[in-house]
């Protein structure tokens, strides 16, 4: 994709906090993850100003759509500037979704340090798969101009080390931040931290 773009994660879910596979299933914010959600569309608001002419770009899983909303509140964009796109969905999990990673990594060890543990589940999505998704992303020149997209950590790691031309080793290790979002411009990613302290829990 030639023309530049925010990267957000959704903030924390119940799940996120035990470390319980979501993938195509959902679970809740948090209180922390709605001010997490909070705090980015903040964060985006000092960057970028009058956010009229931007548009969200959101995974169709409640946890995105939830924390799309709270972010284009934030920026004092209504309901109607969000769109839902498939492409942007966390990878499927198959027979593992709702399974508990510690559990996994129990009954095979060797899950805890590979880099592709996340693609080796029954009837779970396939990392190619994800990457022609991803593929077909970037390569929309149909997209608004002004982008914000609201997706997931697993597919987020993918989508920046696709657009940053890594190899499938660096493709599979970068960080899933839910306190942090991402700026993709002319093939370089820039990390926006947000502090926590100004929103009361």
């Amino acid at each position: 994709m030639s023309r530049p773009f925010y990267l957000l994660r959704h903030g924390q879910t119940e799940y996120n906090t035990v470390r319980r596979l979501q993938g195509r299933c959902d679970s809740p914010l948090t209180e922390l993850g709605q001010a997490q959600a909070r705090n980015m569309g903040e964060a985006l608001r000092r960057r970028i100003g009058d956010a009229a002419g931007w548009r969200l770009l959101a995974s169709p899983l409640p946890r995105a759509q939830h924390s799309a909303r709270l972010v284009a509140e934030a920026l004092g964009l209504p309901a109607g500037a969000i769109a839902t796109d498939e492409r942007v969905i966390e990878v499927g999990f198959g027979d593992w979704e709702t399974c508990l990673r510690a559990d996994l990594v129990a009954a095979d060890p060797s899950l805890d340090t590979a880099l592709d543990w996340h693609f080796r589940s029954p009837n779970g999505e396939s990392l190619d798969a994800v990457l022609a998704r991803i593929d077909d992303f970037l390569a929309d020149t149909a997209l608004p101009e002004r982008l914000i997209v609201v997706s997931h950590g697993l597919f987020g790691r993918l989508l920046r080390g696709v657009y940053a031309g890594l190899d499938r080793a660096g493709i599979l290790s970068g960080d899933m931040p839910q306190d942090a979002f991402f700026h993709l411009s002319g093939g370089r990613i820039e990390r926006i931290d947000c502090a926590m302290a100004e929103t009361t829990l």
